[in-house]
């Protein structure tokens, strides 16, 4: 995703005000602040449908009784009416904190992928917003730099797999994916 600088006014926006946007209009709100979405590029969905397949075909296969949903799939990260993201890829285990809105509360693996636009928001406030949520894996793929840095946070480890290394899944003991470039 690109990213448009926040718009600033005197007093924070809501939930209430991503649901106002007009058709086709993506943002996300952190802290009360907006940050408007461009569409993502060639490169970002090939990256996007392979993880997707490789996830959902494992938790199918019997690895597991969570869910996996793709942007754009509403995370509200807190209980509070300004924080609402969009992951590229979340992974939902606890099937009580979903409904027909998107999911109420941290997902257990979140899946950005870095857009030329969206690096400072993926490196460092989705890293925080999402840590602090209680996300237990957090992976920022970034093509440009074939890297995958991967956060388990409940170990408070960080790792980085260059594209075509096994990179593994700390929410399912066996299960990796190998990231290829596009």
């Amino acid at each position: 995703m690109v990213y448009m600088q926040a718009v600033r006014r005197e007093d924070f926006y809501t939930i209430e005000d991503i649901y106002a946007l007009p058709e086709g209009k993506r943002a996300e709100l952190i802290d009360g602040d907006i940050y408007f979405m461009a569409p993502p590029g060639r490169s970002h969905q090939q990256i996007l449908g392979f993880l997707y397949r490789k996830i959902a075909d494992y938790i199918e296969s019997g690895g597991g009784d969570c869910e996996v949903d793709i942007a754009p799939f509403a995370v509200f990260l807190s209980d509070d009416n300004k924080n609402y993201v969009e992951p590229d890829i979340s992974v939902i285990c606890d099937k009580d904190k979903l409904d027909e809105k998107g999911c109420h509360g941290a997902p257990d693996w979140v899946v950005e992928i870095v857009s030329p636009g969206s690096r400072r928001m993926d490196y460092y406030k989705k890293l925080i917003k999402y840590r602090t949520a209680g996300v237990r894996e957090y992976w920022v793929v970034d093509a440009s730099v074939q890297l995958v840095t991967v956060y388990n946070f409940m170990e408070d480890e960080m790792e980085e797999y260059s594209f075509g290394e096994a990179v593994p899944v700390g929410i399912y003991q066996g299960f990796s994916i190998e990231v290829m470039p596009v």
